[in-house]
């Protein structure tokens, strides 16, 4: 592609751009006097925590959400893309202390744009952004495969993210081998070389083939080295496992079906459970090492057409059930996926495949099976032709969602795109929809539970703002705290179900050992804040007692 930027979706610029069709805290109360003093004894302040908690335990509290307030959990990522160097690093070859400069300034605008998890490629080619003991150092990041880039880009990253408040995602593409046919370009001691047999030549590139056993066995393991040494909060795949079909090309899998068909009639049956295995697997080998990391694929936007399948979407798309043999309805259906991030790449109104079609019809897939639905969407067509040259283009994709509640969240590709042609569009996204904070959703059945209430030990306004100090109930170790802030003196039978709605989050601080500061800009006193903590898993405590600020 001329433009890999426009063309790519999340595993890089071989990304098929368009459907194609099948017929083509404690109070302080300062000077105010007696009478507050009075206003706010007894169980009307309690002690910290004494108060119902916004979402993570403790008893119910009688209020109606408003009904023009935006979702308080929303997932809000971007994908950052290392395949062919299109978003990080933006070069291969960069010094150790340019690719982190890049790395922090995506991570800084991601904040900015109002985002809370980062989705990073770490092993786009069969290759590593960590020291593995399985596969080379990736070409991205030095131009030569197997090259040290002189430090740890994936501990950097993870440590990047979260002290940014940024749930990491480590990024895995399972099966790709090259983005060229020629084994002899990798370097000596790579896995595909060492085990030719492995591996087959399609479309340009190279594969590691999905229907050998201990081919499925390897790239687990080599995507489990680095989930069980990163503090990663997320393991994620794109939707490259059997290659996209090139025409007048057949997939040089047969010996492959001949010795291991395990009984299977049908080549493309055998395919899709080739692909199921590995999902089960990596699902079951994730939540076994770490049960608390999330596993998530973005798999095609379509799965089937409904004159294909009455299971299927009123679209007339390509099939990724059938084209490269995705059963991601399956995925779904039986629990193996804690969230599914469909590439529901294309605008409402789409003959072929209508945004405004698929979400719906994903929303229904994951009903009821507590999977996760976030919508990948395509920040790299904005500003092309026709319903992309219109900037709300994405912003009406999210506010179509807020009428679809099992929608839970977004992912944009990729972070170029939001600082390039996307400008404008992730603009209109950042005001109308990111506004304010938003804590990611819970997954209940990955364990954790809310910390107890902080207590907020300190409060100062000054220039730049109101510092607050927070400190731990005792014996925990909150992951971060989420502050809230009222105009005027406490009053906790409003704010508390105030505490509801993200419009009075001020923002959200990761958690430091012992006390944490956190600062509202712009804040210069006359206001009321609670804190609450948060674990991993983003459970939320019940909020401390309220914190006057003259």
């Amino acid at each position: 592609m001329a433009n890999p930027h426009r063309a790519a979706g999340p595993s890089g610029p071989d990304r098929p751009p368009h459907p194609i069709p099948r017929d083509r805290a404690l109070p302080r109360f300062g000077a105010l006097g007696g009478a507050l003093a009075l206003l706010m004894t007894g169980s009307l302040l309690g002690a910290p925590g004494a108060h119902a908690a916004p979402d993570g335990g403790g008893e119910d509290r009688a209020c109606s959400p408003a009904p023009d307030a935006p979702p308080k959990r929303q997932m809000r990522a971007e994908w950052i893309a290392g395949v062919q160097n299109i978003d990080w690093p933006s070069e291969s070859g960069l010094s150790p202390e340019a690719q982190q400069a890049e790395l922090a300034d995506l991570y800084d605008e991601a904040a900015e744009n109002g985002l809370n998890a980062v989705f990073v490629q770490i092993r786009p080619t069969a290759d590593a952004f960590w020291p593995s003991p399985h596969e080379p150092w990736s070409e991205w990041l030095t131009g030569e495969q197997g090259r040290d880039p002189g430090y740890d880009p994936l501990a950097f990253a993870v440590e990047q993210a979260h002290a940014r408040g940024l749930e990491f995602h480590g990024w895995f593409n399972p099966y790709r081998v090259a983005m060229h046919d020629d084994p002899s370009r990798l370097v000596a001691d790579h896995p595909a070389r060492r085990n030719p047999d492995w591996v087959f030549a399609y479309g340009g590139k190279l594969y590691y083939d999905p229907g050998l056993p201990e081919v499925r066995a390897f790239v687990t393991e080599a995507m489990m080295d680095a989930v069980e040494r990163y503090d990663m909060d997320g393991v994620h795949f794109d939707d490259y496992f059997y290659p996209y079909p090139v025409a007048g090309e057949e997939i040089p899998d047969g010996d492959t079906f001949a010795e291991h068909g395990r009984g299977f009639d049908d080549i493309g049956d055998w395919r899709r459970d080739n692909v199921n295995l590995l999902i089960r697997e990596m699902d079951a080998a994730v939540h076994e090492a770490k049960p608390h990391v999330k596993f998530g694929v973005s798999p095609f936007g379509i799965w089937r057409n409904s004159s294909s399948d009455p299971n299927g979407s009123d679209t007339s798309g390509f099939e990724s059930y059938d084209g490269i043999y995705a059963d991601s309805r399956t995925w779904v259906r039986e629990g193996w996926v804690d969230y599914i991030n469909p590439q529901v790449y294309w605008e409402i109104g789409l003959r072929v495949a209508d945004y405004a079609v698929l979400v719906p019809w994903w929303e229904g897939v994951t009903e009821g099976t507590g999977v996760h639905l976030y919508i990948g969407q395509a920040a790299y067509k904005a500003g092309n032709a026709g319903a992309w040259s219109d900037p709300r283009e994405l912003a009406d994709h999210l506010a179509f969602n807020r009428d679809h509640p099992g929608v839970q969240g977004d992912v944009f590709f990729s972070a170029t795109s939001l600082r390039t042609n996307a400008a404008e569009a992730m603009e209109i996204v950042s005001a109308e929809h990111y506004a304010h904070p938003a804590l990611i959703p819970l997954k209940e059945d990955l364990g954790g539970e809310a910390p107890s209430a902080p207590s907020v030990t300190g409060a100062e306004a000054g220039g730049g703002g109101t510092e607050l100090t927070v400190e731990a109930g005792p014996g925990d170790a909150p992951a971060a705290y989420a502050v809230y802030g009222f105009d005027g003196v406490p009053d906790p039978g409003e704010q508390l179900c105030g505490l509801d709605d993200p419009r009075n989050m001020v923002g959200t601080v990761p958690a430091e050992e012992g006390r944490t500061v956190f600062t509202a800009p712009g804040d210069t006193g006359d206001r009321t804040y609670y804190v609450t903590a948060l674990d991993h898993l983003h459970h939320e405590s019940e909020p401390s007692g309220p914190r006057y600020v003259e």
